[in-house]
């Protein structure tokens, strides 16, 4: 394998999968450096439970994914209560929304086949496939991904009169403010050479914690100047964007491995036609 990222300092900001993260960049030549911006915290199980037993009771109209992880949790809870063939028999009945293709994946592992499906992977996006959908008197259940959506939920709730469930089986947990305070402090020296975001709430914690410390410009003007953002999908591209970042690489497919490649593509030669987006 060609060493295209030969001694180049890539900070991984995920909390999943790092060690496979490092071993591609290191396999490349890279030097990993492991800074998780995010941690996952998962619901009491038995409240999971509590929900899943509420829907096989009452059904519902519509059941809106936002993530595969959160669809899995679900099935898990399900089957710690010997109860999934009544899950899935339930969703069958029911009209299914999701997020992304990795949700899409999870629910046809089940055998389940959404109405609606956004690949692209944007809650906006989503919504916009929503639009045409009638929710007037409908029963709903939202499983929402990490932290409230408002604005998946406000859309449900301002599509008129209606029973709407929010599920939520886990949520992000704030990183340690050590290591706020060390990528920060590596970014503003110009010690790395990029960063890999791996969900937008990464990017929303990194800067959160900028603006508290008066930094925010600072490291905006890093990132456009001389520190690469590496997103791995079109929604962390986009809080990216939000936060003035124009100066970012996105794979086609939203994979970590595709990440790193895309990566190491622009690094091995700029001129070749790599976008940076």
């Amino acid at each position: 394998m060609s060493k295209d990222l030969q001694n180049k300092k890539i900070v991984i900001a995920g909390s999943q999968k790092t060690e496979e993260m490092a071993e591609i960049i290191e396999r490349r030549g890279g030097v990993p450096l492991i800074r998780s911006l995010q941690g996952v915290t998962y619901s009491d199980p038995v409240e999971v439970e509590e929900d899943v037993k509420r829907f096989i009771r009452q059904g519902a109209d519509w059941f809106i994914f936002t993530t595969g992880i959160g669809f899995e949790s679900m099935i898990h809870a399900a089957e710690r209560i010997n109860a999934v063939s009544e899950f899935e028999k339930r969703l069958k009945e029911t009209k299914i929304a999701c997020r992304g293709y990795k949700t899409n994946a999870f629910l046809k592992k089940s055998g389940i086949h959404p109405v609606v499906c956004d690949d692209d992977g944007t809650i906006a996006s989503m919504i916009e496939k929503l639009e045409v959908f009638d929710f007037i008197g409908q029963k709903v259940w939202i499983q929402l991904h990490g932290e409230l959506s408002s604005q998946l939920y406000q859309f449900i709730k301002n599509k008129g009169s209606m029973d709407v469930q929010v599920i939520l089986p886990y949520h992000y947990q704030a990183p340690e403010q050590e290591t706020l305070a060390t990528i920060m402090n590596e970014l503003i020296q110009r010690e790395v050479d990029a960063v890999c975001f791996t969900t937008r709430v990464q990017v929303g914690y990194l800067f959160d914690y900028a603006r508290e410390h008066g930094r925010e410009e600072e490291v905006k003007a890093v990132f456009e100047q001389d520190v690469l953002a590496a997103a791995i999908g079109k929604v962390t591209a986009e809080a990216l964007r939000d936060q003035g970042i124009s100066r970012i690489i996105v794979p086609e497919k939203e994979r970590m491995g595709a990440l790193i490649v895309e990566l190491a593509n622009y690094y091995e030669g700029q001129q070749s036609g790599v976008k940076v987006d």
